[in-house]
Parts: structure tokens; C-alpha cells; sequence
């Protein structure tokens, strides 16, 4: 039998081994007294915690009041009473967690704009380019190639993976210019570069030369396609310089639902809409990522009307492509996200294992969710390239109706359409700079 002085002992154990430390007071002495008085294994123990933070983030009401009417409704006692409150527990977090998660009218509770971090230029010897961290042939990919021309990000994306790469710090390299010049470059080759892995591309404008640095490489190579990912709007260097043809800003997109209650500190849709129409009227390709896209009440209305205003404000002809990808988790984000405790219903879903081991929607929400904006941007079908960012080819088949044989095959059409829309705007900027006659 288990004394209170051995279960002491076990309770300081336990509660160092997970995120009991984290919850608020009130809930740290509740979860306390019944540990104490059910003599929780450690596996209820960090279950129990864990169901508790989670329904704070979610704003899904406290472990407390839901223990305290689960207990009256029931006559059992002692370790039946125990088993019987934890199952019910677990089943009520299943039953949260199965259908789609419905956002209140007043926005979830924002956190607070962070403490200005600290912002450093270093020389450092890491590489600043690489394949896609998920290219891999048990998805279909377009064969990506990262550069990371900043380590960390100022937006506090509730969903975000770069928070758990970085330390506070905001980082800039130094040498970022030369190490972009020592990338090697096949001249005879299609390559797709894209910045927005290890910070937004656009956030921090020209600071420290790096807009500057990643256009002058993009005009060295005109075989590469150079691509700025954000959700700013700081668009002020495009609109006061002339960047080379193979630069496309894209924007990562959402419905003004998860934009407000997950994209934190991000520009709004609207800002984005009009950052993006501003680049376009200076003769600038843009492009759109409807990624991550999320699961709750009410995306099958919010996402094709995002389709509709996208085709309202640009003509095909200047969209380079559009993707869909879902929410896409590796465990250490989602140990981050409970960690921070920010106000989120980002976890309130069921999540299955992808094909890399990480954890996202099922197959039967994907293929539904991506079938939806397809079909709605039916118009552009023939005119803008779409495609699935880290996608099974099931899913490629079930959503678009078609899948690519392999990643190369993929990335040669990518290529081959996207390149032909920035070969017209590089002949119109020939043409503009072109000396006139002389007299």
C-alpha cells in the first residue's frame, strides 16, 4: 500500500516529468488533490495534466468543473470511481476532438506582442540552402530548394514550426551575399528557390541587404525561379526598385477566421490581397499558398470565398501558381504549443500519422478540403498551375483528378509553365530598357 509520504515522492517525480509547472495555480492545487487522492499512475497523471492545458487553450471550460460533475453523476468509489472518471475524461476529449472545431464570435484570446527580440548579424558557417526539409518519394514534391536568408520569424503563427528550431534571437547573416554567390548553379537546369522556411521573406524588407542580395542572385541565374513567401505586406523594395523577372512574391493565404484566431500579428487578408495587387501592378508574379489550410466549422464556406476575392483582384496571367497543403505537425511543435499556452483550438482535431511520420488530418478531410478549392478555382484550371504540397499521390488523384509519376516529372512541369509566364515579363522589361534609337 502507498503511503502519503511514498506518494509524495512519486508526485515530485511526476510532476517535473511533464507540464504540471505550466498550468495556472488553480489548477496545478485541484490536479494536485486528486493525484493525491486516486493515487494517479504517471501515465494518468500527465494525462490528466495534459487534457487540462489542453481545454484551456482551447477555451473548451476547466478540468475542475467537468471532474467535479463527472464525480456527482456517478456512485462508484475508490480505484472504480478512478477508472471510470479517466475513461469518461479521455472520451470527452475524443468527442471534442471529432468534429470540426467551432471558433467563437469574439476572437480567442490574442497573446501579447512579444518583447522586442533581440536582433543579431553574425557570421556563422551553417548553410543557408538546402532541399525541402520533406522532400521525399513517399510524397509527391516539387523538388524545393530552401534558403534561409534569416533564422527566426517576428509572427507568432500559433501552428508555426520555425518556434521550435531558433532560439529567441533574431538572426541575420552577415555573408549572406557571398554564400548566395557560392550556391553552384547548373545554367542549362530548372531550379526552384524559395525563402519563408526559417523566417517570412517579406517582414523584414531590405534590412541588412538581404532582398537586395537574393534579386542581384536571381538575376545571375535567370534558369531559377526565386520565390518570396510571406504574410506581410511589406512589399516597399519591389515597389521602389526593379527586380528581375524570375522573382515571384507568393503569399500564404487563409480565411480571415484562422487569420485572425491563429495567424497572429500577421497581416490581415485584405493587406495581403493589397500587397500582393501592388507587386503585380509593378509587373511582379505573384502567387498564393492556401497552406496550412484548417479544419472547423464553417471552411467550406471561408476558404472558396477567399478563392473568389483572390480571382477578383488578379487576372490569371499574373499568378504563377497556387498550392494546397493541410495542417502538418512534427511532436515538438505540439509539445511547444502547450508549452506557451497561447489561446488555440489548432490541436482540437484528430490527427493520423503522413507518410514521414509527422502527424495531420486524415485522408477523407485532405482530399475533401483540397476537392473544394480546386473545383473553385475551376476558372483558372488551364491558366495557373496548381498543386499539393507534401501529398500522397491517392490524395493528388481523389482532389485534382490526377496525380505526376514521379517528383522529377513534377518539377519539369512546374518549371516549364511557370517559366514560360516569366520568360513574357522578361521580354517586356528587355524591351523597356532597351537603348532607343540614336540620332
Amino acid at each position: 500500500m502507498t503511503t502519503p509520504f511514498d506518494y509524495s515522492q512519486k508526485f515530485e517525480s511526476f510532476k517535473n516529468q511533464t507540464l504540471y509547472e505550466k498550468l495556472d495555480r488553480s489548477q496545478q492545487d485541484y490536479i494536485r488533490s486528486l493525484a493525491f487522492a486516486h493515487h494517479f499512475t504517471f501515465q494518468e497523471f500527465r494525462q490528466v495534466v495534459e487534457i487540462s492545458r489542453d481545454l484551456s487553450l482551447w477555451s473548451e471550460g476547466n478540468l475542475q468543473d467537468w471532474w467535479s460533475a463527472a464525480t456527482s453523476r456517478s456512485r462508484l468509489h475508490g480505484p472504480a470511481l478512478k477508472k471510470h472518471l479517466i475513461n469518461n475524461l479521455r472520451a470527452h476529449i475524443q468527442k471534442l476532438k471529432s468534429a470540426p472545431v467551432i471558433y467563437p464570435k469574439e476572437a480567442l484570446t490574442r497573446p501579447k506582442q512579444r518583447e522586442k527580440n533581440l536582433i543579431a548579424t553574425a557570421i556563422s558557417e551553417k548553410k543557408i540552402h538546402g532541399m525541402c526539409p520533406v522532400a521525399s518519394e513517399k510524397t509527391v514534391c516539387c523538388n524545393l530548394r530552401t534558403i534561409d536568408a534569416v533564422e527566426n520569424c517576428i509572427f507568432g503563427c500559433s501552428y508555426c514550426t520555425i518556434q521550435t528550431f531558433y532560439s529567441d534571437n533574431i538572426v541575420f547573416h552577415e555573408n549572406f551575399a557571398e554564400k548566395l554567390k557560392a550556391i553552384a548553379i547548373e545554367p542549362d537546369r530548372f531550379y526552384h528557390f524559395g525563402t519563408g522556411q526559417s523566417s517570412d521573406a517579406l517582414a523584414w524588407g531590405n534590412r541588412n541587404g538581404i532582398l537586395e542580395a537574393i534579386c542581384q542572385f536571381a538575376a545571375d541565374h535567370p534558369n531559377i525561379l526565386m520565390e518570396l513567401k510571406t504574410k506581410s505586406d511589406n512589399v516597399r523594395y519591389f515597389l521602389e526598385s526593379e527586380p528581375p523577372a524570375n522573382i515571384v512574391c507568393s503569399w500564404s493565404m487563409n480565411a480571415p477566421t484562422i487569420i485572425t484566431n491563429e495567424e497572429h500579428f500577421t497581416a490581415s487578408l485584405e493587406k495581403r490581397l493589397g500587397a500582393a495587387r501592388q507587386v503585380a501592378d509593378k509587373g511582379v508574379k505573384v502567387s498564393f499558398h492556401f497552406h496550412p489550410m484548417v479544419y472547423y466549422d464553417g471552411w467550406q464556406r471561408d476558404y472558396p470565398e477567399v478563392a473568389s476575392a483572390l480571382m477578383q483582384h488578379f487576372k490569371p496571367e499574373e499568378v504563377l501558381f497556387i498550392s494546397f497543403g493541410s495542417i502538418t505537425f512534427i511532436k515538438p511543435v505540439i509539445q511547444k504549443i502547450r508549452v506557451l499556452g497561447y489561446q488555440t483550438k489548432i490541436l482540437q482535431t484528430e490527427f493520423v500519422p503522413d507518410p514521414h511520420g509527422k502527424l495531420t488530418y486524415a485522408d477523407d478531410i485532405k482530399i475533401k478540403m483540397f476537392k473544394t478549392m480546386y473545383e473553385a478555382f475551376a476558372p483558372w484550371h488551364d491558366r495557373v498551375f496548381m498543386y499539393l504540397c507534401m501529398e500522397k499521390a491517392a490524395i493528388w488523384e481523389n482532389a485534382f483528378g490526377y496525380v505526376y509519376s514521379n517528383n522529377d516529372e513534377f518539377e519539369r512541369d512546374f518549371g516549364h509553365k511557370t517559366m514560360n509566364k516569366i520568360k513574357q515579363r522578361s521580354t517586356r522589361l528587355k524591351n523597356r530598357f532597351a537603348p532607343g534609337p540614336v540620332h
